[in-house]
């Protein structure tokens, strides 16, 4: 009688087995494997600006409007739209039967609170605000107006901002919480849902399809048109070891790897399983702390731009030459829509013996710099011991303190005095979606009164950006950005270190990797 039990209970996990890894059952559970570059710890997209948020925002929310694969906004959640001749008055109506995840309809009122919510954080929502006393209003459960005092020259752009506080849109409940603290619920119409029972904090995130997702009809374009997924579920992995990392990838353990380390680019370049590609454009920022000296003199600030070797920061941080601009002289991207090299004649060319005369001439009196190295992240770290470096061949006092990443963060947010906990300077690297304008640029964008660690303030650069966001004429737009980016180089709110491209990694079997676009994990685009 046992025997026969055990049996049939052997022939039952056996057909269940095989049932679970038929091919149907297969094609139903598709799933796709990323190492992510980053742990999840906030997973509220309006609260943070760490790019991990970000693109967990993206999995799971959508967007009033996306820009396409050529920086164009279009819209995303909206169906149609109008403004007025003087640029006052906008009227959006949504697209019909979309839903949250939950099966709720999104109505206007989702949008409007969101939009609010937004604008409270962000620096494009903000100006808008500021310049155009902005005022959200829905009319119906499907259309919405936004009515300004001023015209505002970028409206649609700031509804399809893809980076640093993206306006996403959730329930209207979620939205009106206070912004002081991140939102915990998740719930959005995106092409996701996240399963929080299967979220393991520091191991694994999970999402599967949102049955509730309604896609446009047009093809994927950038952050534009139709994410209806391929993929079933999509987990999201955190792998802080590169070593462990390549090797599932060579393994086909894992799918794809977010951000390849410089180390490894050109040994996966010889790997037939993998297919490796640029993910964007990246600056190397050295954020310098004005509050205190010697950084709080713009002359000294200039004497150690002049110093700066951006293809050696850029070698140091181990990206292969294909993959790094030998020098980079705008405060945007290079081959971006604003690229401008208005007042960089004087310092494209790095030279230590003038940049010695330069902070002699500022009047530098050794007093001790407080330099932060990140430990942990060996991009990061090798960029911070190059700014050592530099520094130190100018015949400045430095101070290395080193740390984790984590630390950092918080530590950079002091305004205390160097030598009581605070600091001179730090390193960070941004993408282009957070460095290419005065406005989207957190460093550019940062008035006085900022919060911003670093606390820079110049009120020409604050008024020549007004007046850059005011304007709708095109020539005169291109005229006010170049006055800009002059007075940046006087100013100097940061240091560039250069530009270079990170790399994606992704197993030869997948497909739509061409529809990858910004340095994004699009993985809607992706199929096996």
């Amino acid at each position: 009688m046992q025997r026969r039990t055990l049996a049939a209970l052997a022939a039952l996990l056996l057909g269940t087995t095989l049932a679970a890894t038929s091919p149907a059952a297969l094609a139903q559970n598709k799933t796709l494997k990323v190492v992510a570059h980053a742990d999840v710890k906030i997973l509220d997209p309006s609260f943070t600006t760490a790019y991990i948020s970000r693109n967990f925002g993206y999995m799971v929310y959508d967007m009033p409007f996306g820009l396409d694969a050529k920086g164009q906004p279009r819209p995303q959640m909206v169906d149609k739209y109008t403004t007025s001749k003087d640029g006052k008055t906008w009227t959006f109506t949504l697209r019909p039967n979309l839903k949250f995840s939950d099966g709720s309809p999104v109505t206007s009122a989702d949008v409007v609170a969101s939009m609010q919510r937004w604008t409270a954080k962000d620096s494009m929502g903000r100006a808008m605000t500021a310049l155009s006393a902005a005022e959200w209003k829905a009319t119906d459960d499907k259309t919405f107006t936004l009515t300004l005092k001023e015209p505002f020259g970028m409206v649609l752009e700031a509804m399809s901002k893809p980076s640093g506080f993206p306006p996403v849109v959730m329930p209207e409940r979620l939205a009106k919480q206070p912004t002081t603290k991140p939102i915990a619920e998740v719930l959005g119409s995106g092409p996701f849902m996240f399963k929080r029972d299967e979220w393991v904090p520091g191991n694994k995130v999970v999402f599967v399809r949102n049955p509730h997702y309604v896609p446009r009809s047009d093809a994927p374009n950038g952050l534009a048109g139709s994410k209806k997924p391929n993929f079933d579920r999509v987990e999201w992995l955190y792998i802080p070891d590169a070593n462990s990392a390549i090797a599932a990838l060579r393994k086909g353990e894992v799918d794809l790897v977010e951000q390849v380390p410089p180390d490894y680019i050109n040994a996966l370049r010889g790997d037939s399983n993998v297919k490796l590609m640029p993910s964007g454009a990246w600056q190397g920022f050295l954020v310098m702390n004005q509050l205190h000296p010697p950084f709080d003199n713009p002359k000294v600030r200039q004497a150690v731009l002049k110093a700066v070797d951006q293809d050696k920061f850029m070698a140091a941080m181990g990206y292969p030459k294909d993959l790094r601009v030998t020098n980079c002289a705008t405060f945007f991207i290079c081959g971006g829509r604003n690229e401008t090299f208005a007042g960089a004649e004087p310092w494209r060319t790095p030279d230590v013996a003038k940049a010695r005369q330069l902070l002699a001439e500022a009047g530098y009196k050794g007093e001790k710099v407080v330099l932060l190295v990140p430990s942990d992240i060996t991009y990061l770290n090798a960029e911070a011991l190059m700014a050592a470096q530099t520094l130190r061949s100018i015949g400045m006092n430095v101070d290395m303190q080193t740390s984790d990443w984590a630390t950092i963060g918080a530590r950079r947010a002091k305004r205390d005095a160097p030598d009581k906990g605070g600091w001179n300077m730090y390193v960070t690297v941004a993408g282009s979606f957070d460095a290419d304008s005065p406005v989207t640029n957190a460093y550019l964008s940062a008035n006085c009164g900022t919060s911003l660690p670093g606390w820079p303030c110049d009120k020409p650069l604050d008024e020549l950006r007004t007046a850059w966001l005011k304007e709708t004429d095109a020539a005169k737009r291109k005229q006010l950005l170049d006055r800009f980016h002059a007075r940046a180089f006087e100013a100097l709110p940061y240091i560039s270190a250069g530009q270079y491209s990170p790399a994606m990694a992704v197993r030869a079997d997948i497909k739509g990797v061409d529809k990858l676009w910004g340095g994004l994990p699009l993985v809607w685009n992706l199929d096996r």
